[in-house]
């Protein structure tokens, strides 16, 4: 018989069931082994989490999915050595089932025992409200390109989520500033086709804050006039 359909194991229900090896025998092994990807001695200004909005369980399958999903886009967007990216949960608890009788030719409907121990099919991760799934670490002007590779994780979790910027948000913020554009992941996306380095950035902002000033000051000599 196959596997049920993960939303037969989304909520959280009853105690954690962690304890392998001890007490739990013929655990199916983790799917996902690597949790770090990128450059991991890198230091990046920038700190991007993917956040559940929900308190749910996330099967090791789908935390496998997120973090190929993630890493393949980074790494064709932004390049292996720009970008670290993290998975921040472990499937411990054991997700167990009573398996009924499905075969053909059985003559009754199997009830089985009530509320039964069940047997080790598969491995999840209990998520939090508000946790941190996925935590992505770059350069500023790599900022929508984050957020892409972030929603095609989110996809493939049971629970809606979010984005937080954890540090760096004074630079994302100074980035829409300088190119022009006041809020809006949808507008921002439009940063990843520039590729400005931080001295572009830089000399962009000291540009803008040029005008500013010029600006200013002939709207005070008009006054005087």
């Amino acid at each position: 018989m196959g596997k049920r359909p993960a939303r037969c194991y989304r909520y959280v229900r009853g105690p954690a069931n962690t304890r392998v090896g001890k007490y739990v025998r013929g655990v199916p092994d983790s799917r996902i082994r690597a949790y770090d990807a990128g450059n991991r001695k890198g230091d990046f200004p920038v700190h991007v989490h993917l956040v559940s909005k929900e308190r749910c369980q996330i099967r090791h399958t789908a935390l496998e999915a997120a973090r190929i999903a993630v890493n393949r886009h980074l790494q064709r967007k932004v390049g292996i050595e720009n970008y670290h990216m993290t998975i921040r949960i472990h499937p411990h608890h054991i997700l167990r089932e009573n398996k009924m009788m499905a075969v053909a030719g059985a003559d009754r409907i199997q009830d089985g025992m009530r509320r039964s121990f069940g047997k080790p099919t598969d491995r999840a991760a209990r998520v939090k409200e508000g946790q941190e799934l996925v935590t992505v670490r770059l350069n500023p002007q790599h900022y929508p390109i984050a957020i892409d590779a972030l929603k095609r994780a989110s996809d493939r979790f049971p629970t809606p989520c979010t984005y937080k910027i954890g540090k760096g948000e004074e630079l994302v913020q100074e980035l829409r500033r300088t190119i022009g554009f006041s809020k809006g992941i949808a507008k921002v996306k439009k940063l990843a086709d520039d590729e400005l380095s931080e001295e572009e950035l830089a000399e962009r902002v000291a540009e803008r804050e040029l005008a500013e000033e010029e600006l200013a000051d002939g709207e005070t000599t008009e006054e005087e006039d």
